[in-house]
């Protein structure tokens, strides 16, 4: 009897600590999953460095502000995100515009010597971002509303004895400020998270008709 009473007791105990040693296994193995990489922050200080392509919302000899059909030039802008998700900033471009001046007698209209001049703008802007979960990228867009200098054209007519109707009507390039809206999106992609590349398009729209232009950018975005 007492035989069988200590097998009991041995076989009690070695099938308790088969059950202690698998639970405190399971319990080893169990491990708690690293923190998602922070590639964008609260409270992050962004500055880009942009190249710049524009092209005219109309036929560039009805436009009435760049002139020209396409220009290339570049852009800076500094940004404050309060939040990861919103920041506020400001935005400079410029691009070099080539012109020709207008000569019109009649019905004929003849193209003057080529020229250029530079046309840019100044904006506030208010940008949303979106950081894809742990992901590199962020999609963001953005509003903003200033002031555009150096496009903008007139005429005037002067007399031409020498042409068959005698008045001659003469269109070139004339410097006017003109305030400006914005609205525009892209896609940052950080190669760390301080360092990042970005693609954006924006659509520009300035006070008269036929002066609207988009705008398309990449540069790099140094974030502090």
């Amino acid at each position: 009897m007492k035989k069988l009473t200590l097998s009991l007791c041995a076989a009690v105990a070695m099938t308790s600590a088969a059950f202690a040693g698998e639970t405190y296994s399971k319990e080893s193995k169990s491990v708690t999953p690293p923190p998602c990489p922070q590639w964008y922050a609260d409270n992050e200080f962004n500055l880009t460095l942009s190249g710049a392509y524009v092209w005219t919302g109309s036929d560039w000899r009805d436009d009435r502000y760049l002139a020209v059909d396409h220009a290339w030039g570049g852009a800076l802008d500094a940004k404050y995100f309060v939040h990861r998700y919103f920041g506020f900033g400001v935005q400079g471009w410029g691009a070099r515009a080539e012109t020709h001046d207008i000569f019109e007698n009649g019905f004929t209209r003849v193209w003057g010597p080529e020229n250029s001049h530079m046309v840019g703008g100044v904006l506030g802007t208010f940008t949303l971002r979106f950081p894809i979960s742990c992901s590199r990228f962020a999609p963001y867009f953005w509003l903003a509303g200033g002031g555009v200098f150096g496009g903008g054209r007139d005429h005037d007519f002067f007399l031409d004895p020498t042409q068959p109707f005698g008045i001659v009507r003469r269109e070139f390039d004339d410097s006017k400020s003109k305030a400006v809206g914005q609205v525009g999106g892209g896609l940052e992609i950080r190669f760390t998270p301080h360092v990042g590349w970005t693609n954006d398009v924006s659509w520009n729209v300035i006070s008269g008709s036929n002066n609207n232009f988009g705008m398309a950018r990449t540069g790099i975005n140094f974030a502090f």
